[in-house]
């Protein structure tokens, strides 16, 4: 049985190396190409694909803001799979069953697996409404566990405002957590992973620039364009410490301050 699919990503290279993946797949008829997150509620009212790759981060509507629109007009949903290089966000689709996450860059016996994985769901007995329904409840009732943040220095036992962190960095395990204001000062955390201390913040608030730095972007005091139109974050802290952006959240950067 043949399938069709939509593709959705703001990116051009993306949506055509995924294309191409999924011409040599098989059995996949790519009806439809978006890319952004209104064209992909008017491509799947349209077309009702069995099948939708759809990029979680663009501009405006999100791929999780496109799933919430679906669902409060009613609409049937097609398999969901959700295309990323944010981690985290995989993590949360994932972890409510949706049919599957792909990573980029894109790899292609995972493009089959997960073509294969919605095929074996498509007509079971849980509509993929319900799990999607799931998953866009949780993101709108995830809140911060508590306000504040508890940190260790000079033996002993400190609790900083949210407000008032300006970044946390990881280093051989240990999570240090710098803050700002009056107080300002520089302690560790008892999380043992930057994912673990992201899930008790704001999600509003902090954000994931590198893979070993968490930051507040209230306290972001100056963006420093860098190598190979890569950029560095520097702080509002005493020492106006200096942030290195990933690649992969260069994109994110660009959307939160308009570059």
């Amino acid at each position: 049985m043949s399938l069709s699919a939509v593709i959705v990503d703001d990116e051009q290279l993306a949506r055509d190396e995924l294309a191409f993946l999924l011409k040599n797949v098989g059995d996949v008829d790519v009806v439809a190409q978006g890319k952004n997150g209104v064209e992909a509620v008017n491509l799947i009212r349209e077309h009702n694909p069995d099948l939708v790759f759809l990029d979680v981060q663009m501009p405006g509507l999100d791929g999780f803001g496109v799933i919430k629109k679906l669902l409060d007009r009613k609409v049937t949903l097609p398999q969901i799979v959700f295309a990323t290089a944010f981690d985290q966000y995989a993590v949360k689709a994932f972890e409510v069953n949706a049919v599957d996450y792909l990573l980029k860059p894109f790899d292609k016996k995972r493009v089959a697996q997960s073509v294969q994985k919605a095929r074996a769901k498509l007509g079971g007995a849980n509509p993929a409404s319900d799990k999607l329904e799931t998953l866009v409840k949780m993101l709108e009732s995830q809140k911060p566990q508590t306000s504040k943040i508890l940190l260790k220095t000079a033996g002993r036992l400190f609790l900083a405002n949210q407000k008032d962190i300006c970044f946390a960095s990881i280093e051989d395990g240990i999570i240090t957590v710098v803050t700002t204001g009056v107080n300002g000062m520089e302690g560790q955390s008892n999380c043992r992973t930057l994912e673990e201390l992201l899930d008790s913040l704001d999600s509003t608030l902090f954000w994931r620039a590198h893979r070993s730095y968490l930051v507040n972007i209230n306290r972001i005091k100056e963006v420093v364009p860098w190598f190979k139109s890569s950029y560095q974050l520097r702080m509002d802290d005493k020492k106006q410490t200096e942030v290195p952006v990933s690649r992969a959240q260069t994109k994110r950067l660009r959307e939160l301050f308009g570059l």
